[in-house]
């Protein structure tokens, strides 16, 4: 069959300002390399932003873009979402009319990172279950009460993608290949790629077992946070946690020490905290109600325990954290100030 028989599939891919350029690129390059493989362009793609021209990625790289209002009466095959911090503040009235517009048309909706939220304030995701960053889970429960929210690397339900971002988008646009184009091809892909453990839905986006690295974390300390993983708004006490896996405190402590570098209580207190913080960057919740639901009775003892952490109150996080990182400056506070 000739490249002249074959429709292309095209691929809209919507980024918002301080997209992750590397998740982006990392979904298309399956099909890049599918192209090249097989010698016939099966796959098109092209960049889309509201307004159109250059916009910049959380690594300061400018991806050039085509207007919405260019594309919006299109019907791609797939129209992808690429977002990351702060998604909720590009959430326009275009932008949830476009994605409403593809979606009734047909069109294979998708979000990676955090474009799931995006999907979510367009109402494509009420009651149905999506992924974002394991950073944003916290926001997108909050964010989407009528969606249910998982932690897999990649979630596929009724035409309706999302995707975590980082490697895994490699995993995503191979799954994408294999259903258009078949086995052979899209194992060529991957080794062309050098991707040989292809993960698909259903994988965690936090495996237990081995660390990247290889170092493995006891079955205890892994049992002990999994325990206060599942109790941040009202957390257990220390030596519960060890009552239930059947070790003294002191067991328990040595084993922390060892393997995490802290204290139970530390840990436990941090975790808490990297919790509020997702809350207080990335919603609109009271900050009283971000101390609640961290496991905090008292505001005074949150905001302190917050600050020592971080290194600003949870007042003056909510103004900074929504500067992407990457484009902080270090430190990042003065302390003087």
């Amino acid at each position: 069959m000739s490249s002249a028989d074959v429709r292309p599939k095209d691929i809209l891919l919507f980024v918002t300002p301080h997209f992750n350029i590397s998740a982006t690129t990392s979904f298309v390059d399956p099909f890049r390399v599918a192209n090249y493989l097989s010698g016939m362009s099966r796959f098109s793609w092209r960049y889309v932003s509201e307004a159109g021209g250059l916009i910049e990625s959380s690594s300061g790289l400018k991806v050039e873009t085509q207007p919405l209002s260019s594309e919006v009466k299109t019907i791609p095959w797939m129209t992808m979402v690429s977002s990351s911090w702060a998604p909720e503040q590009h959430s326009t009235q275009a932008i949830k009319s476009a994605l409403s517009g593809w979606q009734r048309r047909g069109v294979l909706i998708g979000g990676l990172d955090t474009g799931g939220i995006l999907l979510a304030e367009a109402g494509l995701l009420n009651g149905r279950k999506a992924t974002v960053h394991y950073e944003h889970i916290d926001a997108f429960i909050e964010i989407a009460p009528e969606t249910q929210v998982s932690e897999d690397l990649i979630v596929f339900e009724d035409g309706i993608v999302t995707c975590c971002g980082g490697s895994a988008s490699t995993d995503l646009g191979l799954r994408l290949v294999h259903d258009q184009m078949g086995e052979s091809i899209a194992n060529a892909c991957a080794r062309y790629l050098f991707h040989h453990d292809l993960r698909g839905a259903g994988a965690s986006q936090n495996p237990k077992g081995a660390e990247p690295l290889g170092y493995v974390t006891p079955t205890i300390v892994r049992a002990a946070i999994d325990l206060m993983e599942a109790h941040l708004e009202v957390p257990l006490s220390i030596p519960d946690i060890a009552k239930q896996l059947g070790k003294s405190q002191r067991q328990l402590a040595r084993l922390f020490q060892t393997y995490v570098r802290k204290s139970p209580v530390e840990y436990y207190r941090d975790i808490r905290l990297d919790r509020a913080r997702g809350l207080v960057t990335q919603t609109d919740l009271k900050l009283s109600e971000v101390a609640a639901a961290s496991g905090f009775n008292s505001q005074v003892h949150f905001s302190r325990a917050y600050t020592q952490r971080f290194g600003m109150s949870p007042s003056k996080d909510r103004i900074a954290g929504r500067v992407p990182f990457e484009f902080r400056a270090w430190p990042m506070y003065d302390p003087k100030g």
